[in-house]
């Protein structure tokens, strides 16, 4: 199987299935010097982990990392950092039902007639769990951007049909609810609307919105590498994420030119832009505002309402889901936008270092 690869310069390639011994990433391309142990890796795998509310399944799963190479002494070496993270709460025979059916929603058909053959303890490959370890690998690309004064915002914008306030926005409300959401009464609102939802045996989506702050002008280039581009490829490689926009996105197609161009203006010596409907991109290349964009994640498709499907005898069947699933993904899933995020923009930032000769030129004078 190929496609477990992602980025350039800086690179991850994940490994792993959710009932197999462990899933892991090696990471590719990160430069020596950075002080990096575990604990930083594992802030943010504890944002996705399992079990954190009775919104989140509850898979029992501490998702501890091990750094099994690249670093010494605590910082990294330049090499390949390898990391995994060993299952240890599989119940494989809660999925034993389900190697004889395709689930709706599922990549099930599809792996089938692709390969001619699945693992279907929990969706191999296909499941969520495959994001610990492009959430590991971002931890280690945020840390990195970190040192450049790049940061990252990112949160649950609307749950179902609950949308947070623009005039009730708190960033520290993100920590202080298990939804992530930057607005409490928001927050309360759509745990009422999932507790309706599980009541129902169903699930929600809901909408991730992320805000880079730092960047510099041009990182991306205009044609295929755009970095709104890569970051549309990457943040639509998350598995249940089925739309992405940056800016004023779809809301654009219902604008004017008069109202969507964004206005320059001189500050402190510096150009600016008075709105940002751009989101923080101008010809595939950041344009130093805030860089904006949201993710629409889809309702978690194991549910244990009944639902119909078809049987690998090609008979029309009706099941109910059985395990451990979250009734929404869109808490679990705000770390691997953001990890999927630092790692496209880290990429962008260690290619954009070649695109300048008097640059290049410049930075091998001051070495030698």
């Amino acid at each position: 199987m190929s496609g477990s690869s992602y980025g350039n310069i800086f690179r991850i390639t994940t490994w792993g299935e959710s009932h197999g011994k462990g899933i892991g990433v090696v990471v590719d391309g990160c430069p020596a010097g950075l002080s990096l142990c575990e604990a930083d890796i594992q802030q943010y795998l504890d944002r996705r982990k399992p079990g954190q509310s009775k919104f989140t399944t509850q898979r029992n799963e501490a998702d501890s990392v091990q750094i099994l190479s690249g670093t010494f002494e605590g910082k990294t070496t330049g090499t390949p950092i390898s990391m995994v993270v060993l299952n240890t709460n599989q119940r494989s025979h809660d999925y034993s039902e389900i190697a004889s059916y395709y689930r709706p929603g599922h990549a099930d058909y599809c792996f089938d007639e692709k390969y001619g053959f699945r693992d279907y303890r929990g969706g191999g490959r296909s499941s969520g769990r495959e994001t610990i370890g492009r959430t590991a690998g971002g931890a280690v690309a945020a840390r990195l951007l970190k040192e450049m004064g790049i940061t990252f915002l990112t949160y649950s914008r609307s749950i179902g049909p609950v949308t947070i306030e623009e005039s009730r926005f708190d960033a520290n409300a993100i920590w202080d609810n298990k939804l992530y959401m930057p607005d409490a009464a928001a927050a309360e609102e759509a745990s009422s609307y999932l507790e309706d939802c599980m009541k129902n045996r169903n699930s929600c989506g809901g909408v991730i919105e992320c805000q880079v702050k730092g960047l510099p002008v041009g990182l991306g280039d205009p044609v295929f590498e755009k970095l709104d581009a890569n970051l549309a490829k990457a943040i639509l490689s998350i598995g249940a994420v089925k739309g992405f926009e940056i800016g004023d996105g779809f809301a654009a197609a219902h604008s004017t030119g008069l109202t969507n161009n964004d206005a320059f203006f001189m500050k402190d010596g510096h150009i600016e832009k008075k709105t940002n409907h751009s989101g923080g991109t101008l010809g595939g290349m950041s344009d130093g505002s805030t860089l904006i964009f949201r993710a629409a994640v889809k309702p978690t498709p194991s549910i244990a309402s009944p639902q119909e499907t078809v049987n690998q005898s090609g008979e029309d069947i009706e099941i109910s889901i059985k395990g451990r699933h979250d009734p929404i993904i869109v808490p679990r899933a705000v770390v691997v936008v953001e990890s999927m995020a630092a790692i496209t923009i880290l990429d962008a930032l260690l290619s954009n270092m070649t695109a300048r000769l008097d640059r290049v030129v410049d930075f091998y004078k001051k070495e030698n």
